[in-house]
């Protein structure tokens, strides 16, 4: 093949795909690779596109390129230089023969985020979002500019709350929610909303966030811990120990504790004692008989949607009994008489949490991600031996969600395993500062093939370190 071709002959969609392909990936790139012909004599300092990315050459080049000279005040040798640059860049992508092989960019890598929340979206949601965010269903508004008191918000907040019923099976006495502040802000809504009733509330911990769900009902009642305080998290206390409440108000648990990797494989017995759960990380996850539950909530951000808004399941007779002191957004009554818009809502993450609600639909309900889910985690856990791979996690409880794990212990191993993990597009890998190590988030995005690659550069990690 003649590589001298005029590229000026290429349809202009070719053209306008080039282009975009040399502004995405050759400008904006974070990943050092192999610096292709096109990029040589912009700097002859650095070889890498990271450093070219740098100078924010290409679409200077590009836009010379359109109009057919350089931009205003480059010069004309300067945009000489680059029109050519941009020539030899378009045939490095057009042409990948013989002349440049072994030096093409690798532009296809699949990048997978492992992240513990903010976390992985379905690919399909992200794209829908993309679509619809100029227009959402022909309102010929945006999403984020849209009222809360719209017509068509009012569909998006409806639909999504029918379709949490559908896939939790909510019964028809709980009300949906949808609150803002985080599930650190359920942390002191909880206790103001429900401890009222005796003044009393047990908390069983077993991971951080439980024990800062704890402190922070301390606040506002009588709050216990109805076990021995564990000197490290890893395990969930015999419930045979627990010394239960019979007046408490009600009874807290984190089903599934991020940091620590510890889940719950049972829903603890109460004796008729309101049951609280924080769902946050695994929610939808797996089915879940919402009746034996007074109240489960879930910050979106892990494993439902972005970050912003925190879903809220509670029986209604447990609505209307508020401490005095506590703030009107958090008042369960208050959001549960207003359909969740007594003020201005988390309107965007709302309409993703919709989404995402339809992408678990689509894919087989919670029955089909808890599957998955299984899957996932098997793949890893098959994998950490005790000598390797070792895991300070009891096998009972082991999460699904997230699989903290450490490499022979061995702080310096572990930054090369994350390197080298993060080059393969691997990312989002490193373990909770309070951990160490690494931990892989496998939420209902993140799809069994993903987890496969991520269990293939284990064993080859595993393979050349030994």
């Amino acid at each position: 093949m003649d590589m001298n071709v005029n590229t000026t002959s290429l349809p202009l969609f070719a053209e306008n795909l080039v282009d975009k392909v040399l502004e995405s990936v050759l400008c904006t790139s974070s990943r050092a690779t192999p610096p292709c012909p096109a990029t040589q004599s912009f700097s002859s300092s650095s070889s890498s596109l990271r450093s070219h990315a740098s100078t924010r050459s290409f679409p200077t080049a590009v836009a010379a390129t359109r109009s057919g000279t350089a931009r205003e005040g480059t010069g004309s040798a300067v945009g000489e230089q680059q029109q050519q640059n941009n020539s030899t860049a378009k045939e490095y992508f057009l042409f990948p023969t013989a002349k440049f092989l072994g030096n093409l960019p690798d532009i296809m890598t699949e990048f997978i985020y492992f992240g513990p929340g903010p976390a992985k979206l379905p690919t399909e949601v992200l794209e829908t979002m993309q679509k619809e965010l100029l227009d959402l269903n022909g309102s010929h508004v945006s999403i984020m500019e849209m009222s809360h008191r719209s017509p068509e918000f009012n569909t998006v907040i409806n639909s999504t709350i029918d379709k949490a019923r559908k896939l939790l099976n909510i019964p028809e006495n709980y009300k949906v929610l949808f609150l803002q502040g985080g599930g650190t802000g359920q942390f002191a809504a909880v206790p103001m909303n429900l401890i009222g009733r005796t003044g009393k509330a047990d908390y069983i911990c077993t991971g951080s966030w439980s024990s800062k769900a704890l402190k922070e009902a301390q606040k506002y009642g009588e709050a216990n811990m109805v076990h021995k305080k564990l000197e490290k998290y890893g395990s969930i206390p015999d419930p045979s120990s627990w010394c239960l409440n019979p007046e408490a108000s009600y009874v807290y648990y984190c089903d599934n504790e991020t940091v620590e990797g510890v889940e719950f494989q049972f829903v603890p017995e109460t004796n008729g004692v309101p049951l609280v759960c924080d769902m946050s990380s695994n929610i939808f996850s797996r089915p879940v008989d919402i009746s034996k539950f007074g109240l489960i909530y879930a910050g979106a951000q892990k494993n439902i949607g972005p970050a912003g808004v925190t879903l809220v399941i509670v029986r209604e007779d447990l609505i209307g009994k508020a401490l005095p002191i506590t703030p009107t957004v958090l008042d369960y009554a208050v959001m549960a008489k207003e359909n969740s818009l007594h003020n201005t809502p988390p309107c965007f993450a709302i309409y993703a949490v919709g989404l995402v609600f339809d992408w678990i639909l689509q894919n087989g309900g919670v029955q089909e991600m808890e599957r998955r889910a299984k899957q996932k985690a098997a793949t890893i856990y098959n994998l950490i031996d005790g000598d390797y791979y070792t895991s300070a996690v009891d096998p009972n409880c082991q999460s699904h969600m997230n699989v903290p794990f450490r490499v022979k212990k061995d702080e310096g191993l572990e930054e090369k395993f994350l390197k080298e993990a993060k080059a393969l597009g691997l990312l989002g890998l490193k373990g909770h500062r309070s951990v160490g190590g690494i931990r892989a988030s496998i939420y209902n995005a993140i799809t069994p093939e993903h987890v496969e690659k991520l269990g293939d550069f284990m064993k080859s990690f595993k393979e050349n370190n030994p």
